[in-house]
């Protein structure tokens, strides 16, 4: 198998630790811990997960509850539901989708913007 191979978490699981991967995973039971991996964590809709995301993309259909960081894009399905601190430079939220809890957007490609004198306040 190459390096985007897919893994499986089913629905009757219960999961607790830490979890490293390369490509994507799909979580459909319960997880506590932290995960960690630039590749894809797919929350499936009846999933709860509980801890600490350091993910390149989080595509959330079920319950996550900690801190994200996402280091492309988050996206909220509609019948997920993120409580906590998230911090992605994108992030798309469906009709439905619940955030609770503090967004910080950054994008690590593009400069803030520090030279605010000098332009015309109208």
């Amino acid at each position: 198998m190459g390096k985007d191979e897919i893994a499986y978490l089913g629905s009757d699981t219960v999961y607790e630790g830490k979890l490293t991967f390369k490509g994507t995973v799909r979580i459909e039971g319960k997880y506590t811990g932290e995960i960690t991996s630039d590749g894809t964590l797919n929350v499936g809709k009846d999933a709860q997960v509980e801890g600490t995301l350091n993910v390149g993309e989080l595509l959330l259909s079920g319950r996550f509850s900690g801190e994200v960081t996402a280091k492309r894009r988050v996206v909220v399905y509609a019948s997920g539901v993120l409580e906590g601190t998230l911090q992605t430079p994108n992030l798309l939220t469906e009709e439905g989708g619940v955030i609770e809890g503090q967004v910080i957007m950054k994008n690590p490609g593009k400069l803030p913007a520090k030279n605010q004198s000098g332009g015309a306040d109208a």
